[in-house]
């Protein structure tokens, strides 16, 4: 093997590349991962405008709050972004609608498998339909039912998680679908292995973690300052306390928050257990413990009592840069990599 030169490597790159950043219409393979109040107008625009794929968390926002912040990010942004739609809310179809009627060029569906008919209406109404795989048989289940691609995220991602890593999961799924673009998430903190997902046949990269320290990002200086002393070990997924009551983990920095949630969570088995609460109350009273407490740390800086969601790169996020900064560093990175590869070889 010949030694590369930069130009080369960035040309090796953009080949590798090609698909996932075709598939959004941006100049890298990078989509950024929807973290609750995180991924708001500010960041999503910040990250489309260095090049990469923004998308809006949507969570637990109304149709019209949705269509305010769709709004806001197009006075910052001219170039594409998506939508993140969590299948499980109330009002799913009608936050597709919102996206449509807004032109958003692509919808994520996340938090569980989405309706056909969500799927139908999205794609009928001119959108592009990214949905999560945990296994290849719901990748190929997903992509029947009309996915035009997938996200594979591994256990080492922040907030709510599966119980394989991505490291497996690629293995698993990697080699067995490519009619549609599938992009990796979960533990991704620098470019090398960005370029070795990209090599193994991922479209692209889903990244939330790194980007939490964006200056762009509206996340809280104490918010930010517990990711920048974060190691990967401190970001633990919580406790299931009883296998009759399934609880997605939810990986998050452990704090008084996380002992606070243990605790939410067993009295809520107990009211459950003397007939409260039936089983879909409780698991939303769950749901909307982290909702609450997600937002005082992102918003209040209460990183005490609040959810510190995050993925195990999280020790490599290291200080505040520009979306553009972490961007470029990561590039760096993956081109160093293929450089490097060549003058060993040489």
């Amino acid at each position: 093997m010949t030694s590369m030169d930069r130009s080369a490597a960035d040309a090796r790159l953009g080949t590798l590349m090609a698909r996932g950043a075709g598939f959004f219409g941006s100049q890298v393979a990078i989509m950024g991962g929807a973290m609750s109040w995180v991924s708001e107008r500010h960041l999503v625009a910040a990250l489309s405008n260095a090049g990469a794929f923004g998308v809006i968390a949507c969570g637990a926002m109304e149709p019209p709050r949705l269509a305010e912040e769709i709004a806001g990010t197009k006075t910052l942004t001219q170039k594409p972004f998506g939508v993140n739609l969590i299948t499980m809310h109330p009002r799913l179809e009608q936050l597709v609608d919102v996206c449509l009627e807004a032109k958003v060029g692509h919808i994520v569906f996340a938090g569980g498998i989405p309706p056909g008919s969500a799927i139908k209406k999205a794609k009928d109404g001119g959108s592009k339909v990214v949905c999560f795989a945990p296994a290849l048989v719901l990748a190929k289940r997903m992509i029947r039912s009309g996915a035009d691609a997938l996200v594979i995220e591994g256990s080492e991602a922040g907030g709510h998680i599966g119980p394989v890593s991505l490291n497996v999961l690629a293995q698993e799924i990697l080699p067995h679908v490519t009619d549609v673009p599938v992009f990796v998430a979960g533990g991704i903190g620098r470019g090398e292995a960005i370029l070795s997902y990209l090599e193994m046949g991922a479209a692209g990269v889903q990244l939330g973690t790194r980007f939490v320290c964006a200056t762009e990002s509206i996340a809280h200086p104490a918010f930010k300052q517990a990711f920048i002393r974060g190691n990967a070990r401190d970001a633990m997924p919580t406790i299931q306390l009883d296998d009759a009551f399934p609880v997605i983990p939810v990986r998050a920095l452990q704090n008084a928050g996380t002992k606070r949630f243990l605790e939410h969570q067993a009295e809520t088995i107990r009211r459950f257990r003397a007939g409260e609460l039936d089983k879909d109350a409780a698991q939303l009273d769950i749901e909307h413990f982290w909702a609450g407490a997600l937002r005082r740390a992102v918003i209040d800086g209460d990183v005490e009592n609040g959810s510190l969601m995050a993925g195990q790169s999280v020790g490599m996020v290291t200080r505040e840069q520009s979306a553009a900064e972490i961007i470029a560093e990561l590039m760096e990175q993956a081109a160093a990599a293929l450089m490097a590869r060549g003058r060993n070889a040489a």
